[in-house]
């Protein structure tokens, strides 16, 4: 298995455990905005740690400094389309159909589950560091 289908495998597990009882639990607080809100911060977390590891797959086998640079751009874009994403839902979409609370508290929720699962799959690949020969 590729390193970056087992960091895949250890980050979707958590993160699906947890999915559903932010949800439901949103749901529960904040009936169907709240259910909206948590379900469209599930998915924007999903999509946005999910890039990292195709970028990852993608850039393999290229120079370390092309790696760096498409990683880089990855980021700023991720991060610009968020952007423009979280203000076209402040914008055209009011509270009453998407809870910003509930969608906060989801989105964190759901990080802080992928970054601990993505963690922990991590440390369990064995990965060698290559070094150059000594002189």
């Amino acid at each position: 298995m590729s390193s970056e289908r087992a960091l895949l495998k250890g980050a979707l597990i958590p993160s699906a455990i947890l999915a559903p009882v932010t949800i439901g639990v949103s749901g529960y607080f904040w009936s169907g905005a709240g259910l909206a809100g948590a379900l469209l911060a599930q998915l924007i977390v999903l999509m946005f740690f999910a890039t990292n590891l195709l970028v990852a797959r993608i850039s393999r086998d290229l120079d370390p400094m092309m790696t760096m640079a498409l990683a880089m751009m990855s980021y700023v874009t991720k991060v610009f389309l968020l952007g423009i994403f979280l203000w076209l839902i402040t914008t055209f979409i009011p509270e009453s159909a998407c809870n910003r609370t509930a969608f906060a508290i989801a989105a964190i929720m759901a990080t802080f589950a992928w970054l601990g699962g993505e963690i922990t799959a991590y440390l369990k690949l064995d990965l060698h560091l290559q070094l150059p020969p000594r002189q």
